[in-house]
């Protein structure tokens, strides 16, 4: 299998499963017990959340673990819907948020919240004016993603956290996508809360984090007893947030490297399929996104249909068909694709271990199904 589609998940780092073994056999400890094999776990778990930290430019006590990033953007928005509500009842996100941001926009506007949702423009970003125009005396928190999981689009987070910070609103970032690909240094991009998912950067699934500014009050998800300093009830997952801890501190020593080598693969992916098929349309900036993120249409064909007969690779596509119909993903169509173009959109993310070799084979078997279905269309 050619694996492209590192945006979905990535597989664990072999340093990463080697660093957790000792907590899968011999330190099983309760962080919360006193004696020497539960404080040896708490100083763990402590080691781990100053790597996450350090990643991201924070301090270890601002730093909390949890499950991912679903409950992180579910925590913050529901957390500070109910600790400000007497301040405001509105919210500012984007329209290409991922579901876990906007699912919950909804379940407060089900609760009589007001939420503007900002659209993009053609390469899938957002205008930092249009969201300043947005704001309110009532406005509390403002959430957009550092990085489109679709397109890889980067959306300008610093100019909006200069205007969040003057207005005294709370703003928030959906990094996902963007940690341990790009820098994430939460003083340079503004913001009071950051979403971290372990598994989009070599960690397992089912661990993420939430930076939360110093001074930042908000309304715990889970109550419980005092884990998390009292924030996030939940003996913690020892072997989990160790795991997140190494993949961090790696992120952190492989960043320079890893960009270069998902630029190399990326664009080399990109002029083999533009070569062999000339009117390829590329969906997102051309600059401004991931590394490592390709989504590029073949116009009048089905991405599904493309992949659906190449099983030796594993990638997305950017439409979803039902009976006649198509339906683009909400990203797409709110950059005005075309139905046209964004029907034949596939996605392809390299990771550390793509190689060239497989860049080049995956090229060609694309080109050579798309070649066999224009011949049958």
């Amino acid at each position: 299998m050619i694996y492209l589609d590192h945006n979905a998940t990535t597989p664990i780092a072999p340093e990463v499963a080697a660093g957790i073994q000792i907590f899968l056999q011999e330190e099983f400890g309760n962080p919360s017990s006193d004696y020497p094999l539960g404080q040896r776990a708490k100083a763990a778990v402590q080691q781990s959340r100053s790597q996450v930290a350090a990643l991201l430019g924070a301090q270890p006590e601002e730093i909390v673990f949890l499950s991912g990033a679903s409950e992180a953007n579910n925590w913050v928005l529901k957390g500070v819907a109910h600790h400000l509500q007497q301040k405001g009842r509105h919210l500012i996100t984007t329209v290409i948020e991922h579901p876990a941001v906007l699912n919950p926009c909804l379940f407060l506007m089900e609760e009589g919240w007001e939420v503007d949702f900002i659209k993009v423009d053609s390469q899938g970003r957002v205008d930092p004016d249009d969201v300043r125009r947005a704001c309110k005396p009532q406005t509390v928190l403002i959430s957009i993603m550092h990085a489109n999981n679709e397109t890889g689009a980067i959306q300008p987070l610093a100019e909006v956290g200069r205007f969040a910070r003057e207005y005294g609103i709370l703003f928030h970032t959906d990094a996902a996508q963007s940690v341990g690909k790009i820098p994430t240094i939460v003083d340079e991009l503004g913001v009071d809360f950051l979403t971290v998912a372990g598994h989009k950067f070599y960690a397992p699934k089912g661990i993420g984090a939430l930076y939360i500014r110093r001074g930042v009050v908000l309304t715990p998800l889970l109550h419980g007893a005092s884990q998390e300093g009292g924030r996030r009830a939940g003996t913690e997952n020892v072997i989990f947030a160790n795991a997140l801890g190494l993949a961090c501190e790696l992120a952190r020593n492989r960043q320079p490297q890893d960009r270069e080598h998902f630029l190399f693969l990326r664009d080399r992916l990109h002029r083999r399929l533009q070569e062999g098929y000339p009117d390829l349309v590329l969906n997102g900036p051309e600059t401004a996104r991931l590394p490592n993120t390709l989504n590029v249409s073949f116009p009048g064909l089905s991405g599904a249909d493309i992949l659906a007969g190449i099983p030796e690779l594993a990638a997305s596509t950017g439409a979803a068909c039902h009976g006649p119909g198509v339906r683009l993903s909400h990203v797409l169509a709110s950059m005005g694709v075309s139905r046209e173009v964004g029907k034949g959109a596939v996605r392809l993310s390299v990771g550390r271990s793509t190689t060239a070799a497989e860049v080049d084979q995956a090229a060609a078997l694309l080109l050579q199904r798309v070649q066999a279905l224009s011949a049958v269309s």
